[in-house]
């Protein structure tokens, strides 16, 4: 059985004891083989060897910074979900970890089961995309659509069907908050006022192109 558990293999990296056995007490309870690194080297070499079902990563590291270590690892090209741990007042630099391929981010303090659930949903939500066409019913071509990520794509997808942030949240295994930072990117790369506003460029155009 341990040869196939691999894609139950969770990656956590934190130098903080204490929450690299909370979680993993908990997500073990789950049924996952956790992998903990209390730096980023020793975690990057590993997930670029294999992949994992998720990747936890706090945002302080010493040496390298959980950015910079998304940036090593070109996380909006790595084929499994990472998360973010960030402080409270650590905001901007979650949005920019997001921006940099991450998927979300769980907030400190936080309860260790929370993040169980949040990792189960965002894992189905990656497997069922995965199984799914690319582009969520978005049309082909529509103007700017090379500027953004493939999960921006997803967002918008989420968007022009008319999903509120907290159904397209659920739909893609992340949280409202990190739908709104997505919503804001993709309005700022496509140059739209509003939410209606990009629905238009993106049907409009795309079915006249």
């Amino acid at each position: 059985m341990s040869g196939n558990s691999d894609n139950r293999e969770v990656f956590i990296v934190d130098d903080d004891p204490l929450i690299l056995n909370a979680l993993t007490v908990v997500l073990s309870k789950e049924g996952y083989q956790v992998t903990g690194f209390a730096e980023g080297a020793s975690f990057l070499a590993a997930a670029k060897s294999r992949t994992p079902t998720c990747v936890i990563l706090d945002v302080h590291m010493p040496g390298q910074s959980g950015l910079d270590i998304l940036k090593e690892l070109n996380a909006q090209q790595y084929p499994a979900p990472i998360f973010i741990i960030s402080g409270i007042g650590d905001i901007p630099m979650a949005v920019e970890a997001i921006k940099n391929g991450a998927l979300d981010f769980i907030e400190k303090p936080f309860d260790a089961t929370t993040v169980v659930t949040r990792v189960r949903e965002a894992v189905e939500a990656w497997s069922r995309r995965a199984s799914q066409a690319d582009g969520g019913g978005l049309p082909q071509i529509f103007p700017g659509q090379d500027l953004l990520t493939s999960r921006e794509r997803d967002v918008l997808g989420q968007i022009a069907a008319g999903s509120s942030n907290k159904q397209a949240g659920r739909e893609l295994g992340i949280s409202p908050r990190t739908i709104e930072v997505h919503r804001a990117r993709i309005m700022e790369k496509l140059g739209a006022k509003n939410a209606a506003d990009l629905v238009r460029i993106v049907l409009s155009e795309g079915r006249r192109a």
